[in-house]
């Protein structure tokens, strides 16, 4: 059975009872920052509280493993967007210790692709045409060195503006303990 109806009803509840009424607020952050972090759901609410950030404070952009795949994928271009447009005036990667990204197996991924029901011809066609698995499904040894890949990835976008500051953090997901691994990084010409 799908969580789907439950979640519509107690939705209705919640829209009836005006509780949303409590986390009014407006699309610009008003601590003027973006934070890229991981999707894991340890960090749902202890992220924010850890850190002091309430609703309307900041703009969330969460993925697996808080990892820029792409220069031009969506997770960056939600970044240039909160920068440019929503007022962003400092970008934080915060990844954290026990990351399901760490030392995953693209392999074994692929492998559970099949098991889904996905045809190993479309993964061998996507193989073929640039879409390597090993790449796209990768990981990292250390939450920090994937923070400081996509710490590297926004600070040498061409597009990213060389004012906004980018910091890179590694939170612990039991306690919330944040380790700062650079502030305000930039590449050293």
């Amino acid at each position: 059975m799908s969580i789907l109806p439950g979640m519509a009803e107690f939705n209705r509840q919640f829209v009836q009872e005006k509780q949303y009424e409590a986390y009014l607020t407006d699309k610009y952050p008003d601590k003027k920052v973006a934070i890229l972090t991981c999707m894991d759901t340890r960090l749902m609410e202890l992220l924010p509280k850890a850190l002091g950030i309430k609703n309307g404070d900041a703009k969330f952009i969460k993925n697996a493993g808080a990892i820029l795949t792409q220069p031009f994928g969506s997770a960056m271009r939600s970044i240039l967007v909160a920068v440019y447009e929503l007022g962003a005036r400092e970008i934080i990667v915060i990844g954290h210790h026990g990351c399901g990204m760490t030392e995953i197996d693209p392999g074994h991924i692929v492998e559970k692709f099949v098991e889904f029901g996905i045809d190993p011809l479309v993964i061998e066609t996507l193989e073929h045409s640039g879409i390597r698995m090993e790449k796209f499904l990768r990981g990292f040894a250390k939450a920090e060195d994937g923070v400081m890949h996509s710490v590297r990835m926004i600070r040498r976008h061409p597009l990213f503006p060389k004012s906004v500051p980018v910091h890179g953090c590694v939170m612990d997901s039991e306690t919330g303990k944040l380790d700062i691994i650079v502030e305000d990084y930039r590449e050293q010409d």
